[in-house]
């Protein structure tokens, strides 16, 4: 049953609500640019990727463990595994912008983090299973990177919703392990995502920040 408490949370995580996610493609924009991501597969297979061995399993623990742990430990370790300048500022940017909004509805103090973490520490109020906080994240991630990917490949929008449904046993099956994955489970691996994002930040004409 759709309670209350999760419709907070996908208020919380939807393109509506102001934290600048449209203005991140993370390192996308380059794949697109140089030819690597030309189509429906490709931009399942590069996202999916993020999601299995990038910042989408590593923000999902991390959005697991802030729920119940110290979130400012959670940050710095957040902040450390941003694999480079403009991942972190992404990370930070939309972290603050959340908790500060989040603060201003709710009446909470809620400082700046890295968006993860953010998103857990001001979740754990709402007093959600730990699955469905990692499936909301780990979709909103996802439905932001197909959405950059429908305007910029460019795909229709059929095709592009069609992407996001694809992905969905494998953001319920990443959602559920992460919920109790140990800290240490963390870690990943996703090159080609990582350096996307390094050339980006160097890449002459840019729509996003990321």
């Amino acid at each position: 049953m759709l309670h209350t408490a999760h419709m907070t949370l996908l208020q919380w995580l939807s393109p509506a609500f102001p934290t600048g996610a449209f203005a991140y493609s993370h390192g996308l924009e380059a794949e697109i640019a140089t030819g690597r991501v030309l189509d429906a597969a490709d931009v399942e297979a590069w996202v999916g990727n993020v999601l299995r061995f990038g910042a989408g399993w590593q923000d999902a623990v991390l959005v697991a463990h802030a729920l119940d742990d110290d979130p400012a430990a959670l940050d710095d370790l957040a902040r450390a595994l941003a694999p480079c300048a403009e991942r972190l500022q992404e990370g930070l940017e939309q972290g603050t912008a959340l908790a500060r909004m989040v603060a201003g509805i709710t009446g909470r103090a809620l400082p700046p983090r890295m968006l993860p973490v953010a998103v857990g520490e001001a979740a754990a109020a709402l007093d959600l299973p730990k699955p469905d906080v990692c499936a909301v994240y780990l979709q909103g991630v996802a439905t932001n990177l197909v959405t950059i990917a429908i305007r910029h490949v460019p795909l229709g929008q059929t095709e592009g919703q069609a992407v996001l449904a694809r992905l969905a046993p494998l953001i319920h099956d990443l959602a559920s392990r992460a919920a109790t994955a140990p800290l240490d489970a963390i870690g990943g691996c996703a090159l080609a995502g990582d350096l996307a994002a390094f050339r980006h930040e160097t890449q002459g004409t840019r729509i996003f920040r990321t």
